[in-house]
């Protein structure tokens, strides 16, 4: 083995047995080449935005992961290391599980399997299957409860999120994860945390951003439309003063009548209310998470 690449494994040790948080798991490094032939030569793209693009992979075995590019390559690699051990140590229901790394011309993550694709798949495609309203708010749920753990729990903070109906993986059950989440900034620097829990009145900047886009993905989950297609279309429409009476008309068609109107109207006042959250946070994703989960009541908007 390469003295250089037994040095970085030792020292890749030393820093997961320092770590204050998670328990030291076993990250495989998979083959570049099993992976690039997995990915049909990275030209199974799944999504793709400012942090890089993830891949769809299928081994020989069958079985499907989801495969992210990881950052710039001109970072040092003890970066990428960092990256891969804390990734390594999240563990939540709505994010998706780090299986391991590869390293060849890309730097590359290797995530749990995806068996029901992705939430905009479930909007775009027709073969896909239509998600019902409870599904619906079960994901708005869902993701929220990811947000909170990675604000609240996870040490250091994750604030570097992205959430959209692309980067939001469904697997067997439906069950939403969180895929775009690390510690490396979107240009691929590596971004040192402070070791402190962000607290329930967490109204930084980047706090501000992640509620927002929280907001953005309940009006895709009521619509049915990408953001990336009308993003700005359904933020307009979400804060004219003619909402009430063009609602029957942005419904996803999917949904027929098949949804409860009153948690309609409420999850409507919750993404105004995210909306406002990007330049003037005031409403953090913890107060968020508890009224999707009708534990507290929202606030007027």
């Amino acid at each position: 083995m390469d003295p250089m690449i037994s040095k970085l494994r030792f020292r890749l040790l030393a820093w997961l047995h320092r770590s204050r948080s998670g328990p030291i798991l076993f990250v495989k490094k998979f083959s570049y080449k099993d992976v690039k032939r997995a990915t049909d030569g990275f030209h199974r793209i799944a999504y793709s935005n400012s942090h890089g693009a993830a891949y769809k992979a299928r081994f020989e075995g069958g079985e499907v992961v989801l495969v992210k590019e990881a950052g710039a390559f001109n970072e040092g690699k003890e970066c990428f290391y960092r990256e891969v051990q804390f990734l390594g140590r999240l563990h939540h229901r709505h994010l998706l599980a780090l299986r391991g790394f590869s390293t060849g011309s890309k730097r590359l993550l290797v995530f749990d399997n995806i068996e029901n694709g992705s939430l905009k798949e479930h909007f775009n495609d027709p073969l896909k299957t239509p998600l019902n309203w409870k599904a619906r708010l079960q994901i708005a749920v869902g993701v929220a409860a990811a947000l909170e753990y990675l604000l609240l729990f996870s040490n250091p903070p994750v604030y570097h999120v992205s959430i959209s109906s692309s980067n939001i993986m469904l697997d067997e059950n439906f069950t939403a994860k969180l895929t775009d989440v690390g510690l490396l900034s979107s240009i691929g620097t590596c971004v040192q945390m402070p070791h402190s829990s962000c607290s329930e009145e967490c109204m930084g900047q980047e706090c501000g951003n992640i509620v927002f886009q929280l907001g953005v993905l309940i009006l895709e989950l009521i619509t049915g439309q990408s953001s990336e297609q009308g993003g700005t279309d359904l933020i307009q429409w979400v804060q004219g003063s003619r909402l009430s009476s063009s609602i029957h008309m942005m419904i996803d068609p999917d949904l027929g009548n098949n949804y409860d109107s009153k948690e309609l109207k409420k999850l409507l006042v919750v993404a105004r209310l995210c909306l406002k959250s990007k330049d003037n946070p005031k409403f953090p994703v913890p107060q968020v998470f508890r009224f999707l989960q009708k534990k507290v009541q929202i606030p007027r908007d």
